[in-house]
């Protein structure tokens, strides 16, 4: 009698995630959540979806429907994507933008907002600062700037000032999320002195290639100079802190890896750790 042959199952396919946004093929989400699922043993793959943003809706929950558990939501899409969702987190409500989308099996389309988390968690465990009492500037006033604002400014800062090319919509921001501390909004060219502790780029800058036009007297040197766009070599922000000779200039790359951390968490139950990945990326920055 011929011995008896065991055949394995075959293996559970991968649960389908991945990040939208136009233009999106700079992004190194598939490999961050690659890294992750490896170190957490989570069966995923993570792919591109360039959506233009007229299309942003429909291409979206074709995707869903589709078999696609999770997204993240990248430029220019995050406010639009608060409104598709069935179901907002506080902090993605507070925002009124959305970095992170899951679907449930029973259709909900939960939104998130992770980004303010992801700044946080860089500025202050992987570059060592202390938020309370600084001067703040953030440049641009669209949904990365809106994701980042409430965390900021549980920190308590001594003022956050929103520059933006359209001052009506800086001001706007200002008044939305004044309840939460000392909050004000101008046009670029009316931000004024003296030096900030700490200025970050929520604009499209570092994509377009576009450096709005700053008056003297922002940067000083003790000045931090933060870029939320991330990439390799310098970026227009960057080269323009390093014109005016500031302490420290630094982009987002940690800011990307901490807010994917979190989306990864909302959407698999598991925190991974982000060091390896931080140390990985290094050689790119």
């Amino acid at each position: 009698m011929a011995a008896a042959v065991s055949v394995a199952p075959p293996a559970a396919a991968p649960d389908q995630y991945g990040v939208a946004g136009h233009p999106v093929d700079h992004s190194w989400s598939p490999f961050i959540h690659g890294m992750f699922a490896k170190s957490t043993a989570q069966n995923i793959v993570y792919r591109l979806f360039d959506i233009e943003p007229g299309e942003f809706r429909r291409e979206s929950l074709r995707l869903f429907t589709s078999g696609v558990r999770g997204l993240n939501i990248t430029l220019p899409h995050k406010q639009a994507a608060a409104e598709l969702v069935n179901e907002l987190t506080p902090r993605a409500a507070r925002a009124q933008a959305v970095n992170t989308i899951a679907f449930y099996e029973d259709t909900t389309l939960l939104g998130d907002n992770t980004d303010g988390v992801g700044l946080i968690a860089d500025l202050e465990q992987n570059l060592g600062m202390d938020l309370a009492n600084k001067r703040v500037l953030i440049l641009g006033a669209g949904g990365a700037v809106r994701g980042v604002l409430a965390p900021l400014l549980e920190r308590q800062p001594r003022q956050v000032v929103i520059a933006n090319r359209n001052a009506a919509r800086a001001h706007a921001l200002a008044e939305e999320f004044g309840d939460l501390g000392a909050l004000e909004g101008c046009g670029f060219t009316d931000a004024a002195g003296p030096p900030y502790d700490l200025i970050v780029n929520g604009t499209a800058a570092s994509l377009s290639g576009d450096m709005p036009p700053m008056p003297p007297g922002l940067v000083g040197e003790e000045t931090v100079c933060y870029d939320m766009a991330y990439g390799r070599g310098t970026t227009p922000f960057t080269e323009w802190a390093r014109s005016l000779h500031a302490a420290r200039i630094e982009k987002g790359w940690g800011m990307l890896v901490e807010q994917a951390a979190a989306s990864f968490a909302l959407w698999r139950g598991v925190r991974p750790e982000t060091r390896p990945v931080l140390d990985a990326l290094a050689r790119f920055r």
